[in-house]
C-alpha cells in the first residue's frame, strides 16, 4: 500500500470513529483549564466536613442516634440572616463531648421518653466567629455579652459548646422556651427569670421547660451561662486551651 493510500485509510478510520461525549468534555478541560487553575478549582470546593473529621472530631448524628440536628448558621434563620457554614450541614463535637452530651440524651429520654434534643450549633471554626462578630448589631462593649470576641475565641471554637433546644417528638415541635435561638434581649437570660415571668415576659411553663433542659445538661457535666438558655459548656476556657486546640 502506497503513502497516499495510508494517509487515506487513517482520515478514513479517524471519521468513522467519532469521540464520545466524556472524549470532547475531556478535551476541552485540557484546553481550558491549565494546571494551576485545576489546582485552585481542587482547593475552592467547600471542604469544611472533611477538615472537621481530619481535626477528630465526631458527626454528633452519628454518634447520638436519636439527635436531630438543625445547623441555624447553616441557614439564613439566625440573627443577621446570612448563610456562613455553606455546604456544611452536620454538627461536629470533640468526642469527649458528643460522650457527655449521649449521657445528657439518655436522661432525658428516660424521663421524657417522647423528647430528644435539636442541636442548633456545636463546632464553629475561628473565620465564621469573626463573621458572627462583625455583624453583631451592638455596641462592641456588649458583643462579648453575645458572641465571644474571635481575638479570644470561643469555646464553640473548640468544638466542647453547643447550643440546643429540646424537641418534642410526639407533638412535632421544639417545646416552648419563651424566646427563639439567638434572641438577644432579657428574655433570653437564664439570669432574669424571675424578673421576666413578675413583668410577664415569661410564664412559668416556658421556665418549667427550661428547667427540663438545663436539669439534665448540668447533670452530665454541662454548665450554662447567664445569657443564653441554649447555650452549655463542656469544659472551661483554660481546660479547653489545655486539651483541645481551635478550629480554624
Amino acid at each position: 500500500m502506497n503513502k497516499s493510500a495510508l494517509i487515506f485509510l487513517s482520515f478514513a478510520l479517524s471519521c468513522s470513529a467519532p469521540k464520545s461525549d466524556q472524549e470532547v468534555f475531556s478535551e476541552h478541560q485540557r484546553k481550558v483549564l491549565d494546571p494551576i487553575a485545576e489546582v485552585k478549582l481542587e482547593q475552592e470546593i467547600p471542604v469544611l466536613e472533611e477538615k472537621m473529621r481530619d481535626q477528630g472530631l465526631v458527626d454528633v448524628e452519628e454518634a447520638i442516634p436519636g439527635i436531630k440536628v438543625e445547623l441555624k448558621y447553616s441557614t439564613t434563620d439566625n440573627f443577621f440572616g446570612q448563610d456562613v457554614y455553606g455546604d456544611l450541614t452536620k454538627a461536629f463535637l470533640q468526642p469527649a463531648v458528643a460522650q457527655l452530651l449521649k449521657k445528657a440524651l439518655d436522661q432525658l429520654q428516660n424521663e421524657h421518653p417522647t423528647y430528644t434534643f435539636l442541636l442548633y450549633d456545636g463546632v464553629r471554626p475561628l473565620s465564621v466567629q469573626q463573621i458572627l462578630w462583625d455583624n453583631l448589631d451592638k455596641p462592641d462593649s456588649l458583643k462579648s455579652l453575645y458572641v465571644a470576641d474571635p481575638k479570644k475565641g470561643s469555646l464553640h471554637n473548640y468544638g466542647v459548646a453547643v447550643d440546643l433546644t429540646i424537641f418534642d417528638t410526639k407533638a412535632d415541635s421544639t417545646l416552648d422556651m419563651g424566646t427563639g435561638y439567638d434572641y438577644f434581649g432579657y428574655p433570653a437570660y437564664p439570669d432574669r427569670e424571675k424578673e421576666m415571668l413578675a413583668a410577664g415576659k415569661l410564664n412559668k411553663a416556658q421556665i418549667a421547660n427550661r428547667d427540663i433542659l438545663r436539669k439534665v445538661m448540668t447533670a452530665n457535666g454541662f454548665t450554662g451561662i447567664g445569657s443564653e438558655w441554649w447555650h452549655f459548656n463542656a469544659y472551661s476556657r483554660k481546660e479547653a486551651g489545655e486539651k483541645f486546640e481551635i478550629i480554624t
